[in-house]
């Protein structure tokens, strides 16, 4: 069968857009996946849409469903359990594979691999629970430069995370990180402008670059905040911006990741880029960052999900 007949075959057979689900993200899924199914039904798609927190896995095979648009965000969906169930099932899926979600969802894994890659990324620490009581929190400050950003491991959409420039501070950010995670993630602060470029196949979309009255571009600052800009294109120079694009397929090609997906970087004061993350499962609102690179390099909403499809299943 010849591209064109695959392309006529995927859209007469029913698409299921898996959403919602029981993370913390759940959210931020469900407007994701009622975006990515409207997309898709504009560009002639037969749309199934299933919410993973009430319908199980099972109903795709009693559907006989054999194609999955994955639109959930964090754990169950995002760090490769969902992926491996799909695959035991038989179905297949869009984006990254079991071990490329795995690593992209585990924030300490990725920064290992950054290092052991030679990518740029901010010097880190690992804090578990089990450690916890015996960390010398104002030496390990220090040893961050003073200043620190602090992560759960597995989480996503700035979820749990906050700044600590002293011992009190580290304190209580490592006991609320920890009511998402049991290892926490310690990256010394970059103080400097953050953007993200978003992946399709092997090809690096426009550059975002995005801006925030607030500390950091948290959790409101992404989806609650007014005063959030977003500058595509991003500002910078031609050499810069091809320099940043070359470091997120790196990136991205170094966890594992494929398909499409999104990786955040920051530029630190001294001028040098600093790998954040991959995200395999991006936010796919209509005003999400993805899609507003996909706009800016010529392709609408309804084009950019059908074209996850064909680089997913063609």
């Amino acid at each position: 069968m010849n591209s064109t007949a695959l392309k006529s075959a995927l859209k007469k057979a029913p698409v299921a857009v898996l959403y919602g689900g029981n993370s913390a993200e759940r959210e931020v899924s469900l407007n994701s996946g009622k975006g990515i199914a409207k997309g898709l039904e504009q560009a002639g798609f037969n749309v199934v849409l299933m919410d993973t927190k009430e319908i199980p896995l099972t109903e795709l095979v009693k559907q006989n469903i054999k194609h999955v648009f994955i639109a959930l965000h964090g754990r169950g969906g995002e760090d490769g359990c969902l992926q491996g169930a799909l695959e035991s099932l038989g179905i297949a899926y869009t984006g990254s594979n079991v071990l490329g979600s795995a690593l992209s969802m585990d924030k300490v894994r990725s920064k290992q691999i950054f290092r052991a890659c030679n990518i740029p990324t901010a010097a880190f620490a690992v804090v578990t629970k089990a450690d916890f009581n015996e960390l010398d929190s104002e030496k390990q400050l220090i040893a961050l430069g003073g200043k620190v950003m602090v992560k759960p491991a597995h989480e996503g959409s700035s979820i749990g995370m906050a700044m600590a420039d002293s011992p009190e501070k580290l304190h209580n950010a490592l006991v609320e990180a920890f009511g998402f995670d049991g290892d926490v993630l310690l990256e010394a602060w970059i103080d400097g402008p953050e953007y993200t470029v978003a992946i399709l196949g092997d090809e690096a979309l426009p550059a975002i670059h995005m801006e925030t009255p607030r500390e950091f571009y948290d959790y409101e600052a992404k989806y609650q905040s007014n005063s959030t800009q977003y500058h595509c294109p991003c500002g910078l120079s031609e050499q810069e911006e091809a320099k940043i694009k070359a470091l997120s397929l790196q990136a991205f090609k170094a966890t594992g990741a494929s398909g499409w997906g999104r990786v955040d970087l920051m530029q630190d004061s001294k001028g040098n880029w600093q790998l954040l993350e991959v995200n395999t499962v991006p936010g796919m609102t209509q005003t999400s960052l993805v899609p507003k690179a996909a706009k800016v390099h010529g392709l609408t909403f309804s084009e950019l999900v059908e074209r996850i499809v064909q680089l997913s299943f063609i």
